[in-house]
């Protein structure tokens, strides 16, 4: 097995701090990043304490010689409290004697305790606030970002009577496409008319139009979108959002409105171990955002607090910790005693902007979400953390040999015609079971005639089988089960060629149908999508080898390893896991080795293997290399031939 031994990690670790040292030691007269710009948010309660230009000074110390900033975001309104025209140009005038570009921003909040309040759209006194409010803005700065508060919570009575017989998602979508042109765009126009207007979209998009944001109509009304790429932490938080998701909702929005979003925007709430805040700030970037926002100036100025890290402290994972501080001793600016948040930040976006201009395009398997739609709320983040690298579009993809369409899809009236068509000339559709229960009575009989039944299924085995006759076991008998729907399906109609078994009895796990020149798969989804990462690596890596096909590279072992594949035969493989894990890469052709971007190691292959294609297609070679990956950690590798290019 060719892994990283401890004497090469700790030759790492010493170049790490090496390089760690001088940049500290270099960053005031380095220049900025070579691959992305760097902002900072400064809140307008904030903003207030800068009435002492000491305060602004010191802070500034402080942030600079730990990071690299290229641009501030000075936030004019915040709950009610607007910023004087004296102190922003104040403000303005700091920046910009120091080179730092500047921009306007505004966050239509109205306070509450923990639930956000929206201002009241049907109100006209909230109305004129608003108004005001932005062309306050406009007259300041010739680009004005929304703060991702521009939505709406309210049902007063103003709102019940203008809603009418609509639903609550139709008015608020109607409500604020109209507050877009006539509070927020024109007023600021009127004011400035060069002014670029941007909205910052948050991370929730999968229930947007529940409170009036406009994924269809709103990205054609602003001149910028911009991404909110924040996830924290995947378990203590509300919306439980899974780690993928930093790079995946920045790749939807990119192709929501291409060329024109912005960048990602990270902060440090809610996170259990600092690592997590680095794997966002790395996330965002592996998805080739031009710009990095850090909320907010504050908590920059804050210690590192290291969290709940022990198991990995002593590692040389990817931030490391240790490094970070061991460098600090000896190069620590001015008399800071300790590294804050801006050393966190500046220490993990350094190590990026090492190898990212190395990478490519980045590539996915093709996947759908019309506008306003819900459904297995943020299955394609769950898919990534078992390593399937997602490409979601908001059109379908029809250029894609291989499309993936979770329940979301059916909220496209003409989805059963659109499957038809790609299936007609030969090429592949995944559907989850929870699309398949979407479609039933909607046409998805006329392709194949399945059930998805109210049954549930508590499986502990699993079983391989294209065809006829005994199935290959996938891993031992787990002692908890996962839970899965059952499906109802045609012998010899459609082939089980997965199976999940229960107390003897199997149950499809991947369906396959023949249409046209196609390959039709239904892929049944666990009632908690986090069984997804309980599944035994061997059924993980046996469900690839369907989803991913013709996919240039693969990653086979443990859940929660996620992988970051570009057109230029570059790929990353990112572990968010507490242990040291080991991963087997599989490149498409005849690969001699890999080389690590950022150690320079060659990683030489274990063996070539050749496969039919599990639709009976050509044959499909891969080249195998082992990899070990720190808790936490990333490597970046580039293949010498072999790799192909994804299709849309």
């Amino acid at each position: 097995m060719k892994l990283l031994s401890l004497s090469s990690l700790h030759r790492l670790a010493a170049t790490l701090l090496v390089t760690a040292c001088c940049a500290i030691a270099t960053l005031a007269s380095a220049g900025q990043y070579t691959n992305f710009t760097t902002a900072v948010y400064i809140p307008v309660g904030v903003l207030l304490g800068f009435q002492n230009p000491q305060q602004l000074a010191s802070d500034w110390e402080r942030i600079h010689a730990q990071l690299k900033v290229d641009k501030v975001y000075i936030e004019v309104q915040r709950d009610r409290t607007i910023a004087s025209d004296d102190l922003i140009v104040q403000v303005k005038k700091f920046f910009a004697e120091r080179g730092v570009s500047v921009a306007g921003g505004m966050a239509l909040s109205d306070g509450g305790w923990g639930q956000f309040r929206s201002f009241c759209y049907t109100d006209p006194n909230d109305r004129a606030f608003i108004k005001r409010a932005v062309e306050h803005a406009a007259k300041h700065f010739d680009e004005v970002i929304q703060d991702d508060f521009f939505f709406v919570t309210t049902k007063f009575d103003s709102d019940i009577a203008a809603k009418g017989d609509r639903s609550w998602s139709q008015f608020r979508l109607d409500l604020m496409n109209e507050a877009s042109e006539n509070l927020l765009i024109k007023p600021a126009r009127a004011v400035n008319p060069k002014v670029k207007m941007v909205i910052k979209y948050p991370n929730w998009y999968e229930h947007f139009h529940g409170s009036g944001f406009d994924l269809e109509k709103q990205p054609r009304l602003f001149d910028g979108i911009y991404t909110g790429t924040e996830t924290r932490d995947p378990e203590v938080t509300d919306q439980n959002l899974q780690q993928y998701e930093s790079y995946q909702v920045f790749r939807y929005f990119e192709n929501i409105k291409p060329g024109a979003n912005g960048g990602g925007w990270v902060d440090t709430y809610s996170i259990r171990y600092v690592d997590r805040y680095a794997e966002q700030l790395w996330n965002t970037l592996f998805a080739k955002a031009p710009e990095i926002t850090l909320f907010e100036w504050s908590a920059l100025t804050r210690p590192i607090v290291p969290g709940a890290r022990a198991a990995w402290e002593k590692l040389p994972t990817s931030f490391n910790l240790a490094a970070l501080r061991e460098a600090w001793k000896t190069n620590a600016p001015g008399n800071m005693p300790e590294p804050t948040i801006a050393r966190a930040a500046g220490y993990s976006l350094e190590q990026v902007d090492a190898f990212l201009g190395k990478l490519g395009k980045p590539i996915g398997i093709a996947s759908y979400r019309p506008a306003h739609a819900w459904g297995e709320d943020f299955l394609h983040n769950y898919l990534g953390m078992i390593g399937i690298p997602i490409d979601l579009y908001p059109t379908f993809p029809t250029n894609a040999s291989t499309v993936l369409l979770t329940e979301a899809a059916g909220f496209d009236p003409d989805i059963v015609a659109k499957i038809k068509g790609q299936l007609r000339a030969g090429k592949t559709i995944v559907i989850t079971s929870g699309l398949l229960r979407a479609l039933q009575g909607k046409g998805i009989e006329d392709i194949v005639e399945l059930q998805y039944t109210d049954r549930k299924i508590l499986a502990r085995e699993y079983l391989d089988g294209f065809g006829a006759g005994n199935g290959a076991s996938l891993g031992g008998e787990q002692a908890d089960g996962i839970l899965f729907p059952d499906i109802r399906f045609l012998t010899n109609d459609a082939w089980p060629v997965m199976r999940a078994l229960a107390n003897g009895r199997g149950y499809p796990l991947l369906l396959m149908e023949r249409y046209g020149k196609g390959v039709l798969y239904v892929w049944t989804m666990p009632d908690n999508f986090n069984d997804l990462y309980r599944l035994p690596p061997a059924v993980v890596s046996e469900l690839k080898s369907y989803v991913m096909a013709g996919f240039p590279v693969r990653l086979e072992g443990p859940s929660q390893v996620a992988l970051f594949a570009y057109d230029n035969n570059t790929f990353i493989a990112q572990s968010y896991r507490h242990e040291t894990t080991d991963v087997v890469v599989k490149v498409a052709g005849k690969v001699a080795k890999l080389r690590n971007v950022v150690t320079d190691e060659v990683i030489v292959a274990e063996a070539s293997e050749s496969r039919r294609g599990r639709n009976q297609g050509p044959e499909q070679t891969f080249s195998t290399f082992k990899v070990r990956l720190l808790p936490h950690s990333y490597s970046v590798f580039t293949a010498d031939s072999g790799m192909l290019t994804a299709e849309r």
